[in-house]
């Protein structure tokens, strides 16, 4: 739990198990993804680890609007006047966080996956019931982001999820359409998130491939630890990885 220096440029902001990243391109700071509604403290910790504030936070770019990556957008917002960009495929999920249907129902996996039950009970200390959600945002796309970042097309988590590409860094940012650690089953090593938080698992693995395509370095999920042998190494990883 906390804040650490990746390399030049990026900052990882773990919380409860959920990652989220400020993202410095040129002048610029981008947070991608927004944890849960407590990460905000440590948001404003990294913000004064680069001797930076909100005044110079221009864009909050989400890969997806699920709640635990909605966490203290509206809040930052607030704070900084930056844009909020949310696929289109995602608008109605990041208005209304907790509308949504998986592709299984959840109620039973911790049950059926006890190493789960810790990280889902830190998730909802960290405020991953009380989310707000943020109806006035900008439409992510191929041809609409902030520059910089481009945007990879990776439906099955959601409808609108998106894996985020910024070549000057070498890093692929995927959110949750390939994680490190899967809060619905605390298992670790690449893989998709299970259908208890997956609308379309088969999409899902029909989009790692353009997660690999980007060729990047350093793979940045949404939950678990930082990948750094490559994307085209973690989705053949998450390939041979089950879906629960």
């Amino acid at each position: 739990m906390g804040i650490s220096r990746l390399e030049p440029g990026i900052v990882l902001i773990e919380d409860a198990g959920t990652n989220c990243y400020l993202i410095a391109l040129g002048d610029r700071l981008v947070f991608v993804d927004t944890g849960l509604p407590r990460t905000w403290r440590y948001a404003q910790e990294a913000l004064d680890s680069l001797g930076r504030g909100w005044d110079d936070v221009t864009d909050i770019v989400l890969t997806h609007a699920h709640f635990d990556h909605l966490g203290f957008t509206a809040q930052a917002r607030r704070a900084s006047g930056a844009r909020v960009w949310v696929h289109p495929g995602d608008h109605r999920i990041a208005a209304h966080p907790y509308r949504y249907r998986p592709g299984r129902p959840r109620l039973l996996y911790p049950l059926r996956h006890p190493k789960a039950a810790p990280i889902l009970a830190r998730m909802v200390k960290a405020g991953a019931l009380r989310v707000e959600g943020v109806e006035q945002v900008a439409s992510l796309g191929v041809n609409a982001a902030p520059d910089g970042i481009t945007v990879i097309p990776t439906a099955g988590h959601t409808d609108g999820h998106c894996a985020l590409h910024i070549p000057a860094l070498d890093a692929v940012l995927t959110g949750d359409a390939l994680v490190t650690l899967d809060p619905y089953t605390g298992r670790r090593g690449p893989r998709i998130v299970a259908r208890a938080g997956t609308k379309d698992a088969v999409q899902a693995r029909r989009s790692l491939e353009r997660i690999a395509a980007t060729g990047a370095r350093l793979v940045l999920p949404g939950h678990g630890e930082p990948w750094t042998q490559g994307a085209e190494a973690a989705v053949a990883s998450a390939r041979s990885s089950g879906v629960a």
